[in-house]
């Protein structure tokens, strides 16, 4: 049976590219379900924007509650047996959810799917790919052979993925009904949400399908959060972790190794970003405690660059 896809769009303010976003969804080659915009308490024409698409696109509207909040709500709204997210700044390339649904209709044992995906700057320029940008995803690449398509399937390719995803929000698809299951992306968090969600669904997936070809696009803001101060957003994300690290005791060991391995990277950014600020005792601190959860000669490196400054 052909999937039906529920694409959901959280929206704090948007006015500026949500038209944008959702026109990449509508002009999908393979038609979505719906389209579900949740306006997180904007104070622009956000909801404007929404309502000029008419019976296209279903908006909610709520208090500001954060892109979690935001997210779940529209997941929690979905008639579609599969969801896909898209940020409103993002946008999705013409083939991004043909090639997940013909998959799935094809091979009913994956458990998710996601893919790569492009990083453009505010002005549209080309900055990379996410898959040739990070370990796992050269590595699936390798594996693939110049194929569109592979399985993420085994420990080490798992442990891999998680600790250094190549995917993100607005290539995953994944059935609604696990979404439920899982609780939805974690509220309260403002940095790395999405590695919190994405790695409890891995800890209850055995294969995950990968596109091997661009999905969509990832805009990078200069003046983002993590630019402006990447103190606080290091010490979120490491909070984040801290979390996420709670919850992987009963999740399998390989997903276990790869949270270790984000976790001690994600202290090293800390340190990193504390040292850069004049702050090095702090940053000493911070790379400390992977001493004890990571012992090994990356751990000693990262504490003994913290030493050097």
């Amino acid at each position: 049976m052909n999937p039906r896809f529920s694409v959901v769009i959280p929206a704090y303010n948007s006015a500026a590219t949500l038209a944008r976003a959702i026109e990449s969804v509508r002009a999908q080659s393979w038609p979505v379900h719906e389209i579900i915009v949740v306006d997180d308490g904007s104070t622009d024409a956000t909801a404007d924007i929404a309502h000029q698409f008419g019976e296209d696109v279903r908006l909610i509207r709520q208090p500001n509650s954060g892109v979690s909040a935001a997210r779940n709500a529209g997941a929690a709204a979905a008639s579609g047996d599969w969801l896909a997210f898209l940020d409103a700044d993002d946008w999705y390339a013409p083939e991004r959810i043909r090639l997940h649904a013909e998959w799935i209709a094809e091979d009913s044992g994956l458990d998710f799917l996601t893919g790569d995906y492009e990083y453009r700057d505010a002005a549209n320029a080309l900055l990379g790919t996410s898959m040739a940008q990070h370990a796992a995803g050269r590595a699936m690449l390798a594996k693939c052979g110049g194929a569109s398509r592979g399985v993420i399937d085994t420990p080490a390719e798992i442990a891999a993925f998680v600790a250094d995803h190549f995917g993100d929000t607005h290539t995953l698809s994944l059935p609604r009904a696990r979404f439920a299951e899982l609780g939805g992306y974690p509220t309260g968090f403002k940095v790395c949400e999405d590695v919190h969600f994405l790695t409890r669904l891995v800890a209850h997936s055995r294969r995950i399908g990968v596109v091997c070809q661009s999905l969509g696009v990832y805009v990078i803001h200069s003046g983002s959060a993590t630019r402006r101060d990447p103190v606080a957003a290091q010490r979120e994300n490491v909070r984040t972790l801290d979390d996420l690290a709670r919850l992987a005791a009963q999740f399998p060991q390989p997903v276990r190794q790869g949270v270790a391995a984000r976790m001690q990277s994600a202290r090293y950014n800390l340190g990193c970003a504390l040292s850069k600020s004049g702050q090095r005792g702090a940053a000493i601190r911070a790379v400390l405690p992977s001493l004890v959860d990571a012992p090994g000669w990356t751990s000693v490196r990262h504490v003994l660059s913290m030493l050097k400054g």
